[in-house]
């Protein structure tokens, strides 16, 4: 299948939004997914129908899309689809994501993550593939006091089982650029935001309780600060992430912030989403929760530079165009 993508997480939130851009670029997808339990099959499988409908729009049909349900814990299941497929470029964006819960279980995170990605990579190896983005997170900096952060800045203090297991990725990836020749662009997502996220995520959660006037949990005092970065952002600075690893050279590892650089405070966001939504919150103040870090403010100048990316949305443009399309999918059933 030359010229083909493969996309690990494919169901999920970033990698169903960055199949259908790929697919729009005029790419061939082999989509990989598991429907892990972490939340209901139902909301990945809307996001496989909706590349799906991406793929026939104009042809009738879905044969620039191919879904693989397969674990990326299989080292044989990759190795098989890889060997395939032979793809052109890999996008790994499959993991177990958020921090409290891989404090309750790490040997999961570490499993997925870690040795997840090996397997990946090793079949991506096999196959003769340079071309691979590796989705990390804005976590690896944990509670770094120099701000805004910098991918020079040093992020050897983890503090939560799921940064860990980014950061040791990120040294995975090197290795295997390295050893083997294999272009890599690691990318810090910070805190992605916008239709289909993650429902354990903060605010499509808050959107949801706020409209049924259900209390919203507030952590802390309000003060701590997240660099929300809207999802086709994200995605555009994938998809330039990725032009520029085809035009490196054997061996090119580099990585990159890709965030707003706008923190907003947890009170400000709480605020913002109620003048959304059109209710007044009712929230309940908790304890700050282990793991969790203060802020996070991504500093641009390297992906700006090397990449061109510059965000475009504004925060309460892209809570705007959140809360309309969930409003959508409720009233569909979708």
């Amino acid at each position: 299948m030359p010229g083909a993508y493969i996309v690990t997480g494919a169901a999920g939130f970033i990698g169903s939004h960055l199949s259908r851009s790929l697919i729009r670029r005029g790419g061939q997808v082999v989509g990989v997914d598991n429907f892990d339990p972490f939340y209901e099959r139902s909301l990945k499988r809307a996001n496989q129908r909706q590349i799906e409908d991406e793929a026939s729009r104009g042809s009738g049909t879905t044969a620039r899309f191919e879904f693989v349900e397969a674990d990326v814990r299989d080292r044989r299941a990759m190795e098989e689809l890889f060997e395939r497929v032979r793809p052109e470029g890999v996008f790994h964006i499959a993991a177990m994501a958020g921090v409290r819960p891989s404090i309750a279980d790490p040997a999961k995170y570490a499993a997925v993550n870690v040795e997840g990605l090996i397997n990946v990579l090793e079949a991506t190896r096999s196959c003769d593939c340079r071309r691979f983005i590796f989705a990390s997170s804005s976590s690896v900096y944990g509670n770094n006091e120099k701000v805004p952060f910098a991918e020079t800045d040093p992020v050897d203090e983890p503090i939560s089982p799921y940064a860990a297991t980014k950061k040791a990725g990120e040294l995975i990836c090197h290795t295997y650029s390295h050893l083997y020749g294999i272009s890599v662009a690691a990318l810090r997502f910070f805190t992605v935001y916008g239709p289909a996220q993650r429902p354990d995520l903060a605010i499509g959660k808050f959107m949801r309780l706020i409209a049924a006037d259900e209390e919203v949990p507030m952590y802390g005092d309000g003060s701590t600060s997240r660099d929300y970065t809207y999802i086709d952002d994200i995605i555009t600075g994938v998809l330039a992430s990725y032009d520029r690893v085809a035009r490196a050279e054997a061996g090119f590892f580099r990585i990159y912030n890709l965030g707003g650089s706008h923190p907003v405070g947890l009170a400000e966001m709480i605020e913002q989403i109620s003048r959304t939504v059109g209710k007044t919150p009712r929230i309940r103040q908790l304890p700050m929760q282990p793991g969790d870090v203060k802020c996070t403010f991504a500093d641009l100048t390297r992906s700006r530079a090397e990449l061109g990316y510059e965000p475009k949305t504004v925060f309460e443009e892209g809570l705007a165009e959140q809360w309309r399309r969930q409003q959508g999918l409720r009233e569909t059933g979708g």
